[in-house]
């Protein structure tokens, strides 16, 4: 989770493509807005479900335009051939 969020505020969309389930990827990964500033990430929990399944949840706060946001999420991940791929997230 946390080079996930490194490579969105670096914007290596080739990263955050490479570590996406196939199966839910999106074909393009759309540009963030001009301007948007990261401010942290706060990994809340961390669960795994069985040798290849697992859940975050966390916080990433961003400023855009002199208005915080978060991005509140429960992320689920699997494992295939030793590596992590995230699947999807629910959000607040």
């Amino acid at each position: 989770m946390r080079s996930r969020y490194s490579a969105f505020v670096l914007g290596l969309h080739d990263y955050l493509r490479d570590t996406w389930h196939p199966s839910t990827r999106p074909a393009a990964i759309e540009p963030l807005p001009a301007g948007l500033r990261w401010l942290g990430l706060d990994v809340r929990r961390h669960a795994q479900q069985d040798a290849d399944h697992a859940i975050v949840e966390f916080v990433a706060r961003s400023k855009l335009g002199g208005k915080a946001e978060r991005l509140h999420e429960t992320s689920r991940f699997v494992r295939e051939n030793d590596r992590w791929f995230y699947l999807h997230g629910d959000t607040d």
